[in-house]
């Protein structure tokens, strides 16, 4: 028993804080040991503030060299390449009367005549009309879209055994239905253009066809289409 007059705590009590200080004194050594022999004179604190603070993980030279590999231009070059060319762009003006800044296809990749052919526009930069379609934002318009399409079907068309060239003539306009723009076509597509016939009324000169317009392999513009033949006098 404690003294008369005595301020001692209860044994209990003593015991814990004896308990307590052994085990920071041994959690405090086990800090000491994990770090270096430059760090032994860290006080505990420091030391579990170095012990939570979260890994970095340096970065790999080698991961981040394989994630950014370089392909090349001959790479790319090969990747994009096109396929064989049917008809040229000296060829296609033989066929078509269009003329720069409206000649709207550059060449024929595929061709089956009197059925459907599949064509191709580079669209760049230097289109004359992003000069204004628009000034802070190139898009080609679709209406020209369409007029390249038009083209394309012009290329069928105009060729036997749809009409024999030595009757002279050209097809017009004379409808278009159900044309849906599925995506912005701009500076750096490839418009690649299918144009199909559906029929030909020779009597009345009146080609129907159908077609679909493709950018990276997607739908960019599709319709259907109607050409009258006005045959030269």
């Amino acid at each position: 028993p404690a003294p008369p007059g005595s301020t001692a705590m209860p044994a209990t009590i003593v015991s814990l804080r004896v308990a307590a200080l052994a085990a920071l004194a041994a959690l405090a050594e086990g800090w000491s040991a994990a770090l270096p022999s430059s760090a032994a004179a860290v006080s505990p604190r420091s030391a579990f503030r170095s012990a939570m603070a979260p890994a970095r993980a340096a970065p790999r030279l080698d991961e981040a060299a394989e994630a950014e590999e370089w392909v090349g231009a001959a790479s790319y070059s090969a990747r994009i390449a096109d396929s064989e060319t049917v008809f040229d762009i000296e060829a296609i003006k033989g066929i078509l009367p269009h003329r720069y800044p409206f000649l709207l296809v550059d060449k024929v990749v595929e061709f089956e005549a009197g059925v459907k052919a599949v064509a191709i526009k580079k669209v760049t930069t230097n289109e004359e009309f992003f000069n204004g379609h628009f000034p802070e934002r190139a898009i080609m318009p679709g209406v020209l879209q369409v007029e390249a399409m038009a083209q394309v079907g012009g290329i069928v068309a105009l060729q036997p055994p749809v009409t024999d060239p030595e009757e002279g003539g050209d097809f017009f306009f004379a409808g278009v239905d159900g044309i849906k723009w599925r995506k912005p076509v701009v500076p750096g597509d490839t418009l690649v253009m299918e144009m199909e016939l559906v029929s030909f009324k020779k009597r009345f000169g009146i080609v129907k066809m159908k077609g679909k317009a493709y950018v990276d392999g997607k739908v960019a513009l599709e319709g259907d289409f109607t050409f009258a033949l006005v045959k030269a006098k």
